[in-house]
């Protein structure tokens, strides 16, 4: 198979402009990171969790594609429509940007838990890495947000590269190892600083743009 790199980098896109926006997943990569536990485990475990459902999504979904000109076009309208709206979801936190807080636990008890924005240093509860792959794996699989993003909605932007579909999935499963190996080397190097509101906004801005550039690649798709 010949890679096609505009439809590679296409769906590396796509995957990294939603896997980007700060949800449970993310904030628990980070929360290990900043506690120095099991970082490299839990990026590796979150990487494939993510890698399988995006197979799921484009193997299974692409096959849709062939059934129907009215079940494709609907399917890639919902996924323009669900783009446009998270892009519009993290403009507004562009516009009004909060630095991410982590609820670090302690052990001295729940009084603690927002003392990551304290100055403070608390002392995380030991983690075994049975625990640390758990939770990992819950915080990928049992995340309702993590099925919609990965295996509804790359597997239907799949579906607008046609006979590309799986170069476009290869593309989404790279750009999802690069982003948490990113996002795993920011939280230990950076630590305290993630909790920049210039960090954030930056990284909204850039989900926006990505999000409804990629809408609108779908909307042409469709012409």
């Amino acid at each position: 198979m010949v890679l096609s790199f505009p439809t590679f980098t296409a769906g590396m896109v796509l995957s990294i402009s939603l896997i980007m926006a700060i949800g449970p997943q993310n904030a628990h990569v980070l929360r290990m990171g900043l506690q120095r536990q099991h970082l490299w485990l839990t990026v590796a475990v979150c990487a494939v969790a993510d890698i399988a459902l995006i197979g799921l999504g484009v193997l299974g979904l692409a096959q849709l594609g062939g059934l129907s000109d009215k079940l494709h076009g609907a399917l890639v309208g919902a996924g323009m429509l669900f783009l446009a709206v998270y892009g519009w979801q993290a403009f507004q936190r562009f516009l009004r940007p909060q630095a991410l807080t982590l609820d670090l636990p302690s052990a001295d008890g729940p009084s603690e838990s927002n003392s990551a924005t304290s100055g403070s240093q608390p002392q995380p509860v030991a983690v075994s890495r049975r625990q640390a792959i758990l939770s990992a794996m819950a915080f990928s699989w049992l995340n309702p947000h993590a099925w919609l993003d990965t295996a509804v909605l790359i597997g239907t932007a799949s579906l607008a590269y046609g006979q590309g579909s799986t170069v476009f999935g290869l593309g989404a499963a790279a750009g999802s190892m690069l982003w948490f190996l990113v996002l795993g080397t920011a939280a230990f190097w950076l630590g305290r600083r993630l909790h920049s509101l210039h960090i954030w906004r930056a990284l909204d801005g850039a989900v926006a743009l990505m999000m409804w550039g990629t809408a609108l690649w779908l909307g042409f798709s469709l012409l």
